[in-house]
């Protein structure tokens, strides 16, 4: 790391701490030749490779807008935007890739999305994954519905078995 104020190209790691979300990290430096001291903020960078061949930085702003639009209308916060594009973006850091398809980012989106809010998921993979027709709706919701019976069952199923008697069952004390 050069030093900002006298351009030595070394310098002399005196203390780090990670930042904010630690998704950073702080680096205190103080140079060998002017002993001036400066701070260093350290990032990992994703990068996203859009349909073009075109490379642009991740950004979580750019996630949050292009679900807003979907979310037009739906009870969603702010908050619910941001909380969603910070999953998505843990998501694709955790791939360990520096680069990152576009395509790929969409499907990042589709299941956080799919939690907070079914009609804003739906609107957005019908763009997202270029629905034609009615059937393509009708599909979608009948995984919807599928899924949702499913995990009610299963919780139903899971409430009765805690409190079924099995017959000629006896309890050890």
């Amino acid at each position: 790391m050069h030093c900002p104020f006298c351009r030595h190209p070394d310098s002399r790691v005196v203390d780090s701490r990670t930042s904010d979300d630690g998704s950073s990290i702080r680096r205190r430096r103080q140079c060998p030749q002017c002993n001036r001291r400066f701070t260093t903020v350290e990032t990992a960078s994703l990068s996203v490779v859009k349909r073009s061949g075109v490379t642009e930085p991740f950004s979580r702003e750019k996630i949050a807008g292009g679900v807003r639009k979907a979310c037009q209308g739906r009870p969603v916060s702010e908050d619910d935007l941001a909380l969603l594009a910070q999953r998505v973006e843990e998501t694709l850091r955790s791939s360990g890739s520096a680069e990152i398809d576009a395509y790929e980012i969409g499907l990042a989106i589709l299941g956080p999305l799919r939690e907070l809010d079914e009609v804003a998921y739906l609107r957005f993979a019908s763009v997202y994954q270029a629905f034609d027709s009615l059937e393509d709706f009708e599909a979608a919701i009948t995984v919807l519905r599928a899924d949702r019976d499913g995990v009610d069952e299963g919780a139903q199923d899971a409430v009765a078995g805690d409190t079924a008697v099995t017959p000629g069952a006896t309890s050890a004390s």
